[in-house]
């Protein structure tokens, strides 16, 4: 169908209805955390925080308390930190869960406690090893114990799409009268189509009346490709509130993608009868390169939205016509995405007020320890390069952003020697607290040898599992990027840093993915500690 004219339509013009507003529900810091290698530390998690309250979402999904005294230090320090949102934490239905979920968003604007059961009978019977009745009285339990701690108590049927529906209905209609201000219907394994979830929310609403004086939610997964879908599907046919990740990451094949139910809510806004969105989307492509760095996650090129290539157009055809008018073949302003080019260029010679300045047009504020931080590796970085673009400049940002999550771990120096009739020798020295360590190893090529350095002077053991290097920009004397995900002691992690060296960047990563494993395996042993 053609397209006579933009569709640029903004949230406020498409409906100032409020039973017309979708909320967003953002689950990256707990479900979008949740997937292998990824670990964010309480400052990466209050950051994200900020920047998702600029990107207009209404609830975030800080965490899982109960799951490590590291993961109810996020959620609290978030609740204390970043306003202007709500802010959930997910507990099982069990007392203890939601106790701990309680104080952990206790200081937030707007707290609530997500709590939730599996309904399914394969749940049931391998997972929680519960009768019916059990789980009933359960997720009864729980929110009312929720309500008596917030006024906004979220329950959710994991498994919901491969439940018994009768069973489902009832379940809802308990947590409702037990004071569920939400119920969330949560495709949890991504194996429901449209037309099928459609069916399935309907006959709720006719079985459980009281549906309706609440706030429905879905929740999909992408494990056939559908949680976009799916997510719209229920959205028409009365779901008002949408869980969801930047980026689209999340367990197994990743959650619904933020950045697209977004865009279809204000590219589409004509013909979805009014339905709209607090999302400022101008934001959404800072939010996704922000994820993307802290979580060491790279966007598929092709990926809607935010990859690279979602506003590129390399066919000789496609491109006369973009060039005659943008319309002909995108249906969407990238600048409607937060993709206009920036002009910014910072040298050798710009002081602390011009980077103080330029990350002021990025959208960024920082306090003076963090931009005296990021002043000297600006200086280190342009003394190399010499001009910084806008993206050199989010990319430092975003480098000391991850080192200050590394609590007394640094490279200090490396060396390496190697070529084609040489066996590749790495020699590092770490900063380990107070600890000077010093190791030399040879290896396979030059990121081997640097782990196998790195593992003889801490004592660790890593295998690598992906690695990954990129330029932020183009040119020879592009920043670069490498990432890794390993596995260290027995742990998925991942690590991701930026320099002029790309050997240097990836010996930095992989020590943050080591930090990463010791900071997690420090959380194990608190819980078994603490009990928790």
């Amino acid at each position: 169908m053609p397209i006579e004219k933009e569709p640029s339509m903004t949230a406020d013009e498409a409906s100032g209805r409020p039973e017309d507003r979708v909320y967003i529900f953002d689950t990256t810091l707990r479900d979008g955390e949740q997937s292998p290698g990824i670990h964010l530390s309480t400052h990466d998690k209050v950051e994200i925080g900020h920047q998702l309250a600029r990107l207009g979402v209404d609830i975030v999904e800080a965490g899982f308390p109960i799951t490590s005294p590291g993961d109810f230090e996020g959620v609290r320090a978030l609740s204390e930190e970043v306003s202007g949102i709500t802010v959930a934490a997910l507990a099982r239905a069990n007392e203890k869960d939601v106790t701990r979920a309680g104080a952990a968003v206790e200081p937030a604007e707007r707290p609530r406690i997500h709590t939730f059961i599996a309904t399914s009978d394969i749940h049931l019977a391998h997972k929680l090893r519960m009768d019916r009745a059990q789980v009933l009285a359960a997720a009864v339990d729980a929110v009312r114990l929720a309500r008596s701690i917030v006024e906004d108590v979220e329950f959710s049927c994991e498994d919901a799409t491969r439940s018994d529906r009768e069973f489902v209905a009832e379940v809802v209609g308990a947590a409702i009268e037990a004071g569920a201000t939400t119920i969330n219907i949560p495709d949890t394994v991504g194996y429901t189509m449209p037309t099928e979830f459609q069916s399935f929310l309907l006959e709720l609403y006719e079985r459980v009346p009281a549906l309706s004086d609440v706030t429905l939610s879905v929740h999909c997964h992408n494990d056939l490709g559908l949680a976009v879908a799916n997510s719209l599907a229920g959205v028409h046919v009365g779901a008002r509130q949408v869980e969801c990740c930047v980026n689209g990451i999340g367990e197994r094949a990743g959650n619904a993608s933020l950045e697209e139910i977004a865009m279809i809510l204000r590219t589409r806004a004509e013909d979805l009868n009014g339905l709209w969105s607090g999302i400022e989307t101008t934001e959404i492509t800072r939010a996704s390169r922000l994820i993307s760095r802290l979580t060491g996650y790279p966007v598929q090129p092709n990926k809607a939205i935010v990859g690279r290539n979602a506003f590129a157009h390399e066919a000789g055809i496609h491109q006369h016509g973009v060039l005659r008018n943008p319309l002909t073949y995108e249906i969407m302003d990238a600048t409607s995405v937060g993709l206009a080019q920036s002009s910014i260029v910072l040298g050798k010679h710009s002081g602390r007020h011009a980077l103080q300045n330029a990350l002021s047009e990025l959208g960024y504020e920082l306090e003076r320890d963090e931009l005296d931080a990021v002043f000297v590796r600006f200086k280190e970085v342009a003394d190399k390069k010499g001009r910084l673009s806008a993206a050199d400049l989010e990319a430092l940002l975003g480098e000391e952003m991850r080192a200050e999550g590394v609590d007394g771990m640094r490279l200090e120096q490396l060396s390496f020697s190697g070529g084609s009739q040489e066996t590749p020798t790495a020699r590092v020295v770490v900063i380990d607290d107070d600890a000077r360590l010093e190791a030399e190893a040879a290896g396979d090529g030059p990121v081997d040898a640097l782990m196998k350095a790195i593992d003889a002077a801490l004592g660790t053991t890593g295998t690598l599992l992906e690695y990954a290097v990129s330029a932020i920009t183009s040119g020879k004397d592009a920043l670069g990027e490498a990432r890794v995900v390993c596995d260290v002691n027995g742990r998925t992690v991942a690590g991701q840093s930026v320099s002029t060296d790309v050997l240097e960047a990836s010996a930095v990563a992989y020590l943050r993915a080591v930090d990463a494993s010791r900071t997690i395996a420090e959380g194990e042993a608190e819980a078994v500690a603490g009990g928790v």
